[in-house]
């Protein structure tokens, strides 16, 4: 009798045990979704003056809608040169970040899974680093470019790294927020265009789109 009582309490105990973990496990999914829905309405403002978070995204349009991506050449964390028309051919994500904006912290692990499942189909994805530099202090600027390569790093981009000398933003509409990002497809054409964290789903829309989109002019020329 008593090892049937022990047995029951037993029971009892991982019965409470499960559902404890239970109610833990669905409160921690809970916040997690609660804090991505927060990181999703922010809108991470790079100039004065802006709208008010989340109105930009509603109002943003794509001011290359449609148009050949404006081209440019930078230099990468390692200082190699690196232009977009290196990419010719090829579906080219260009995704304007910053170390300091967490919700391209968030968009960056999307990015490099996205990049592997589809660069054998010809993906390309250029981060442009919009970080704050210091252009007229040649030992500062060489500090602020390391920091940003180190947390590139830090952060495991498995795509190059570009360093912005605040004149390829213009051409892409100002970047009046980060992540702004733009879909060039094989011929070159904007295909489509964020502005703030987007959702993983749309990205990789926008990634199918761009690998799609032009194709048929390259087979043309071939």
């Amino acid at each position: 009798m008593k090892r049937n009582h022990v047995v029951i309490l037993v029971v009892l105990v991982a019965l409470g045990l499960i559902a404890w973990a239970g109610v833990t496990n669905y409160r921690k999914r809970k916040q997690e979704q609660a804090k991505l829905k927060e990181m999703q309405s922010m809108l991470v403002q790079v100039t004065p003056g802006a709208s008010p978070s989340g109105q930009e995204d509603a109002l943003f349009k794509n001011p290359l809608a449609d148009k050949q991506a404006p081209a440019f050449t930078l230099r990468d964390t390692t200082g190699k040169k690196v232009s977009l028309s290196d990419y010719k051919g090829k579906a080219v994500v260009v995704d304007f970040w910053a170390t300091w904006c967490a919700p391209c912290k968030i968009e960056i692990p999307w990015l490099k899974k996205l990049h592997d499942q589809y660069a054998s189909q010809g993906l390309e994805i250029l981060g442009v680093s919009e970080d704050d530099l210091d252009l007229d202090d040649k030992a500062a600027l060489l500090k602020e470019k390391q920091e940003i390569a180190d947390s590139a790093k830090k952060l495991g981009i498995n795509y190059p790294v570009l360093i912005d000398d605040q004149k390829v933003a213009e051409p892409y509409g100002g970047v009046d927020a980060l992540p702004t990002t733009f879909y060039v497809d094989r011929s070159g054409k904007v295909v489509a265009a964020t502005i703030g964290l987007a959702d993983r789903d749309e990205i990789e829309a926008n990634i199918k789109k761009a690998l799609g989109n032009g194709e048929q002019a390259q087979k043309g020329q071939s």
